[in-house]
């Protein structure tokens, strides 16, 4: 990759282009970002896709129209899950978040499983060629409250999923509708929900409405096999033992073409984990559809297996992250800055109370500060509470923390992948209790589709991380010392947020500094760097000039700019702000591409916003 693609993105296309489940959506301007927040036609009306946890796939709303047009009653609204418990549980978060913002409401549950007229249905059925579809339908005037529930818990049906239900669908008509509760006495031939009124408008997409990208279901999946990019469909189990192995380091060559392809087999010999604690092995890591469901997740096994209380959110983290630890359980105490003064808090606070487990990224998004975990580590073991660690930022090929966290969690749809076409999320589980319990309680809601082509895009994930690793650090140093925080008193950029400069006494503590293999190399300080300027015009001129793809997400194969206060913090601006966060921050995932492509494109970008910062002053 050589050239930088970014500003030829038009407004509200997929990025990548014409890719029917692209994770990011173009939005290649400062003026589109705050458009898109604050919801203006413009912008919204254009957009094909988008985060998916933020941005409900055009096609699942669709598939959520056509629920409420059959099964709604009065203005209800529908989100689809993939399992009976998601199901109920996003049912249970919205009568009790409905309950507490002083408006109850109840939500009901619509199981719709859609089979040939001649199957015999069962377990194997279900699984194979019947369409199996969890429906919770809740107030139209609630759909915000259900909306939380889909971003912060990222259980939500995938985009894939939702493709294999509709082809299940169309294969197998139903011929007549039967009452549905989850009656007791088991499946039916067909089920659905009692016939509703008919609504005179529905929420659904109008089939008019497709991507760019829509070239036919059978046509994608095709090519995708025909030209070696991916498992079969049929190959699911071996995509998840492979990803299991490789996220617990057990795999003895996976650089080699020939391991990669015999990654998942039963019978293949694995070593000892890399991951700095040796007796990690795959059945160790647990697979879910979202990073965010694997934070969710590590959270709520925290609250089923210990003594419940007030959770740590230690350091400024993804905004999900927070979000769940305050309304889930009973509540937290955020020490925002994540810096050693915060660990002096964090003591008196033991002091005081019980707590239940301390979040904390490593490092954190968007500032790039790492915790003293080994600190940390003995105050978990002094006062008796957990560390659950996400790694995603550092990833497992820069840095090993799991040897100081209980739960290490990380979201696979980041670098991991690197494609930005699939979603995912993994816990380490290293706490004998937790990992027992989640043992007894774990439902693997991975869509299999989804994890074949996880599987395909990591492979190379070691390569891919080097490369990166080198870009950013060289784009970073040319950034550096152009702002004042690198000894440039009259430069535009206040500073440069990125590992090596940021708490580096404790991420180079956590830091791989020898190479794992004979071709490897030590790890390095990620992919990702934020940008603080002088001005509010600066930091619009240098985003809206920086030749590179514009959207949401990080971690991918090309490079991703975003201003990162505005599209996660944009109701909240001043509260960010006491944290560091600034508006006007710009976050930055730097790719694979030429190294002196992106030192152009970045000169540039950086002169724009000095001239804008010298108009500002004349």
């Amino acid at each position: 990759m050589s050239k930088l693609q970014g500003n030829s993105a038009a407004l509200g296309t997929s990025i990548p282009p014409d890719t029917p489940h692209a994770i990011s959506v173009s939005l290649p301007t400062w003026r589109d970002n705050v458009g898109y927040e604050e919801g203006d036609k413009r912008v919204v009306s254009s957009m094909v896709n988008g985060y998916p946890r933020f941005f409900i796939h055009l096609s699942i709303a669709k598939l959520a129209g056509i629920c409420e047009q059959r099964h709604a009653v009065g203005n209800e609204r529908a989100m689809l899950f993939p399992t009976k418990r998601s199901a109920q549980q996003c049912r249970e978060f919205i009568g009790n978040r409905s309950k507490s913002l002083g408006k109850p409401v109840t939500a009901r549950l619509v199981h719709l499983l859609i089979c040939p007229d001649d199957q015999v249905v069962d377990k194997d059925s279900i699984a194979g060629t019947c369409a199996d579809l969890h429906i919770v339908l809740f107030p139209g005037d609630s759909f915000s409250v259900a909306k939380e529930f889909w971003q912060h818990a990222g259980l939500g049906i995938s985009s894939r999923l939702q493709e294999e239900q509709k082809a299940k669908a169309a294969a197998a008509p139903v011929a007549s509708a039967a009452s549905n509760r989850y009656s007791r006495g088991g499946f039916t031939k067909h089920y659905s929900a009692a016939a509703a009124p008919k609504r005179n408008s529905i929420t659904a997409v109008p089939n008019s409405v497709k991507g760019p990208e829509d070239v036919g279901d059978d046509t994608a999946v095709y090519l995708e096999e025909r030209y070696g990019r991916n498992l079969p469909l049929t190959a699911a189990r071996f995509a998840k033992k492979a990803l299991q192995r490789r996220l617990a380091g057990v795999l003895l060559c996976d650089s080699a073409p020939d391991c990669q392809e015999d990654a998942g087999n039963e019978d293949l010999v694995v070593g000892p984990s890399t991951r700095g604690v040796k007796d990690v092995s795959e059945n160790d890591v647990y697979l879910y559809p979202t990073g965010m469901s694997a934070i969710w997740s590590a959270h709520q096994l925290a609250l089923n297996t210990l003594t419940p209380a007030k959770s740590i959110c230690f350091g400024f983290p993804y905004t999900d992250t927070l979000k769940i630890l305050e309304k889930w359980g009973p509540g937290c105490h955020f020490l925002g800055n994540g810096l050693d003064s915060d660990i002096d808090e964090l003591e008196e606070i033991l002091e005081r109370e019980p707590i239940l487990a301390l979040f904390t990224e490593f490092p954190s998004n968007p500032l790039l500060r790492s915790a003293d975990l080994p600190r940390l580590r003995r105050l978990a073991d002094k006062y008796n509470f957990i560390i659950v660690v996400d790694e995603t930022i550092g990833n497992l090929k820069n840095v090993k923390v799991i040897q100081y966290a209980d739960i290490a969690v990380s979201s696979l749809s980041k670098v991991f992948s690197g494609a930005s076409n699939v979603m995912g999320g993994r816990c380490v589980v290293t706490m004998s209790p937790l990992k027992s319990k989640l043992d007894e309680t774990f439902e693997d809601v991975y869509f299999d589709e989804d994890a074949i082509y996880m599987e395909r895009n990591s492979r190379d994930f070691k390569e891919r991380v080097d490369l990166i690793d080198a870009n950013t650090q060289t784009i970073c140093e040319f950034l550096r010392s152009r702002s004042q925080a690198g000894g440039r008193p009259d430069g535009v950029i206040k500073e440069v947020w990125y590992p090596k400069y940021t708490t580096p006494e404790h991420y180079e503590h956590c830091r791989i500094k020898s190479a794992v293999s004979e071709d490897g190399k030590p790890g390095g300080y990620g992919g990702l760097f934020s940008l603080t300027f002088t001005s509010m015009e600066a930091s619009k001129a240098f985003f809206d000039t920086l030749n590179c793809y514009k959207g949401p997400s990080l971690g991918t194969n090309f490079t991703l700019a975003c201003p990162f206060t505005i599209l996660a913090h944009f109701l909240e601006l001043d509260w960010a702000a006491r944290y560091g966060v600034e508006e006007g921050l710009v976050r930055v995932s730097v790719g694979l591409e030429d190294k002196e492509v992106l030192l152009e494109s970045f000169r540039v970008a950086v002169e724009a916003a000095q001239n804008a910062s010298v108009a500002k002053s004349a």
